[in-house]
């Protein structure tokens, strides 16, 4: 397993190098320019090109990017041009609040995905099988900004249940954290939620097939007990697959909702920095959940072994 894990993180240095050199790229190739942002279309030649210089956007793009790759190799990811401040400690701030969005939809997303799939695996061909696929294709073509909008509009203006936008951290009132965290994460998690159904109906259903099932039915056991203890158990490697690719995408697709419920995570700070320009922030939000995103495959790659142990990485 440890040569495993270290064949994996070498194998990452290439995709996170190529990752790098895209991400920079595409942000220089956006239209706009940080300077006329900073200073305005008044400001003169002159003006203009010091503040460039200061900022070594006077060099070719190839110095930039070696010189911010190097700083990077260091753990520097930069310093913001919109407020000064390292992009690092940034991120670092507004992370936790991104991280329980994420982590707060994956629950609902595997909590709702895996009773739903379960349920429609045993009540096959059922209105309650066919209740469960509209609700799986619902989920995956209705966009999260569209089901953000509408909770909103029912939870906050219409039944005034919930409020519309805001965040208090979880340490601070934990009660009022999760009234504000609730919409935000049933509208980024539903669309998990779907693939998970998906993934656990036919997993299940193709797990009840096999003749060891049979056998425990035939032993008399519960049907409850066959479907959680042997079948669910033994259909949990591609469900664990969808959950953690689900959970990188969670991660990564937080900008929008961050947005419209104006949660100060890295989702907005990442939309922020595209908006004003700022380079370092973008480049380094970006990295950050790719890295994060390539650490949570390699996790998921490990817990293979622990469901299943027939799976020998060594």
């Amino acid at each position: 397993m440890f040569r495993y894990i270290i064949r994996r993180l070498l194998a990452l240095i290439p995709v996170l190098l190529g990752i790098s050199v895209v991400v920079f790229m595409l942000i220089h190739l956006v239209p706009g320019d940080v300077v006329s942002i900073l200073l305005g279309p008044t400001a003169t030649a002159p003006t203009r090109d010091a503040l460039r210089k200061s900022l070594g956007l006077d060099q070719p793009i190839y110095i930039q990017y070696f010189r911010w790759l190097g700083n990077v190799l260091q753990g520097n990811l930069g310093t913001s041009i919109r407020t000064g401040q390292p992009v690092l400690h940034e991120i670092l701030q507004r992370f936790p609040v991104t991280l329980e969005l994420t982590l707060l939809s994956m629950v609902l997303a595997v909590i709702i995905g895996i009773a739903a799939g379960v349920i429609g695996a045993i009540k096959q061909y059922s209105k309650v099988d066919y209740a469960v696929t509209i609700f799986a294709l619902a989920g995956l073509s209705i966009p999260n900004f569209l089901l953000a909008t509408i909770f909103i509009l029912f939870f906050a203006l219409m039944v005034r249940w919930l409020p519309p936008s805001g965040y208090v951290p979880f340490g601070q009132d934990p009660l009022e954290n999760l009234k504000l965290m609730i919409m935000p994460a049933l509208a980024l998690g539903l669309g998990a939620a779907s693939y998970v159904a998906r993934m656990t109906r036919s997993s299940v259903l193709e797990t009840l097939r096999q003749d060891y099932i049979r056998t425990a039915y035939a032993k008399g056991l519960r049907a409850w007990s066959v479907v959680i203890h042997h079948a669910l158990k033994n259909a949990l490697i591609p469900i664990v697959t969808v959950v953690g690719i689900q959970l990188g995408y969670l991660l990564g697709g937080a900008v929008i909702i961050e947005t419209i419920y104006t949660l100060p995570g890295i989702g907005r700070l990442a939309l922020d920095g595209i908006n004003m320009r700022d380079y370092p922030v973008v480049q380094g939000t970006v990295l950050f959940i790719t890295v994060v995103f390539v650490f949570i495959n390699l996790a998921v790659d490990i817990l293979y072994a622990y469901i299943d142990p027939r799976i020998n990485y060594d």
